[in-house]
């Protein structure tokens, strides 16, 4: 099963209400949000929407919640992969009976399976579900990194295994996919600061953890770089370099989900253990969020004092 998803995929986050429990509210405005600003798809429960903490009952709903409002009008990506096959088998196959149009799945982390170990994971989660399963190499969280001639070799073997978000963060890697991938075979940058050349090499797009701040510039971005006008995606991916750069002075997704609750979309809350920015750093992403939202004049100009 080939797909020909491409641009700037949103990593949404999950907003939280000050009880703990999911703000719905604010979570249906930010579709919204960007689907009028153009982003390319959603992926929903992955690393920026806090799965991890969810309960089994939150887990399900959110993702039923996006696929319902979104309502067919980009596609929607529910992460699903665990450090157990079985339980990456069963959400696979959940958010598959929700409507989900492809799944995420993360390579397992903690345990640190071998070659083999990670081929039979992705082939038992591919074999269970129809919708295409996009693998997720994300080496700083999980402690291992899937091979590019596996990455290859399962593509070519396997229908449904359709993409790759690859986030090891190296050029080279990704490089090696892009050259060996079978036709129709989509690989996402997973890192948003190599989006940029990864598109120029021939990617896809980003699955992106800064596009839920600046939407229509990230998409602005891709689709310049994958039309060839490499003028304008050099000029924005300078423009939007050190915000991307921000976005991870401390963990994913403290710094993304305090500018969204600086611009008023979300409230300050997260899930322990994640917890509210060091002021320091806090005070570095203001002022350059303030200064790229007053150039854009696209959502706000001004933005509440720390």
């Amino acid at each position: 099963m080939r797909m020909n998803w491409q641009g700037s995929i949103v990593a949404i986050v999950t907003p939280f209400n000050e009880d703990g429990s999911v703000d719905y509210r604010a979570l249906d405005d930010l579709i919204e949000f960007h689907i009028e600003n153009q982003s390319d798809g959603i992926v929903v429960c992955g690393t920026t929407g806090e799965a991890a903490t969810l309960s089994k009952e939150e887990y399900s709903e959110v993702i039923k919640f996006v696929i319902d409002k979104v309502n067919k009008r980009i596609p929607v990506i529910a992460g699903t992969g665990s450090n157990s096959t079985i339980t990456a088998v069963a959400n696979s196959q959940m958010a598959e009976s929700l409507g989900a149009d492809a799944v995420l799945v993360v390579s397992p982390y903690y345990n640190k399976p071998t070659r083999k170990g990670l081929k039979d994971y992705f082939t038992q989660v591919a074999s269970a579900i129809s919708v295409p399963v996009i693998m997720y190499n994300v080496p700083g969280r999980t402690a291992s990194n899937i091979p590019a001639d596996l990455v290859v070799e399962l593509a070519n073997e396997i229908e449904n295994i359709a993409g790759i978000k690859e986030a090891s963060g190296n050029l080279e890697q990704m490089s090696c996919i892009l050259r060996d991938k079978p036709d129709g075979f989509m690989v996402f940058s997973g890192d948003d600061a190599l989006a940029f050349p990864a598109v120029c090499m021939g990617a896809d797009g980003v699955i992106s953890v800064a596009a839920n701040l600046f939407p229509k510039e990230f998409h602005d971005l891709i689709q310049a770089a994958l039309t060839g006008d490499l003028i304008t995606a050099r000029e924005l991916h300078f423009k939007y370099l050190n915000i991307i750069q921000l976005c991870f002075i401390e963990s994913n997704p403290i710094p993304v989900k305090t500018g969204l609750s600086l611009m008023g979309k979300v409230q300050e809350e997260f899930r322990s253990p994640m917890c509210r920015m060091e002021d320091e750093n806090k005070t570095k992403l203001m002022v350059e969020l303030q200064k790229l939202l007053v150039q854009t004049n696209t959502y706000m100009t001004e933005i509440e004092e720390l």
